[in-house]
């Protein structure tokens, strides 16, 4: 049946890909695991891929490049900021590169941020995702491909 099937809105994609940047360094591979599996239409995956796979195959594959805008988006200088020492535990070690989670203390929101610099007034947090400025080189094959339940449209999901 899914033969005939093609990849289009609130249908559940399976892919097998390979993420390259332009250098050729393999940043994510869904090699040696279970296809990826998400529900095509819902924002599940970047929009600059999810755009690329529409009227696919089971069998199909393609190279898809995306661009920061359809992926993570540009680097935001805004999002480099200085933030106090006192904020985290005094046994804490803190280095460049060091990935943290924070809890934005008006919303209660859970925060991503990369250490950039520890410094005597503060430590630099850097809240852009790790890939935000990157084109992103995919190696793309449909490995699945069938109409998602109405319980996964309800829930905006593939289970």
């Amino acid at each position: 049946m899914s033969e005939n099937l093609t990849v289009a809105d609130d249908m559940v994609v399976g892919i097998d890909y390979t993420l390259r940047l332009d250098d050729g360094q393999v940043i994510d591979s869904s090699e040696g695991r279970e296809p990826l599996e998400y529900l095509q239409g819902h924002g599940q995956i970047i929009s600059g891929l999810e755009r690329e796979l529409y009227g696919m195959k089971v069998g199909d594959s393609r190279q898809v490049v995306v661009n920061p805008a359809d992926g993570y988006g540009e680097v935001d200088p805004m999002q480099v900021q200085l933030v106090p020492l006192e904020i985290f535990p005094e046994d804490m070690t803190l280095t460049p590169g060091m990935g943290l989670q924070l809890r934005d203390g008006r919303t209660g929101e859970l925060l991503q941020a990369f250490v950039v610099e520890v410094r005597d007034d503060g430590v630099v947090l850097d809240f852009n995702h790790p890939l935000a400025g990157q084109t992103l080189h995919f190696d793309v094959k449909i490995a699945s491909l069938r109409k998602a339940t109405d319980e996964e449209l309800a829930h905006g999901h593939a289970h």
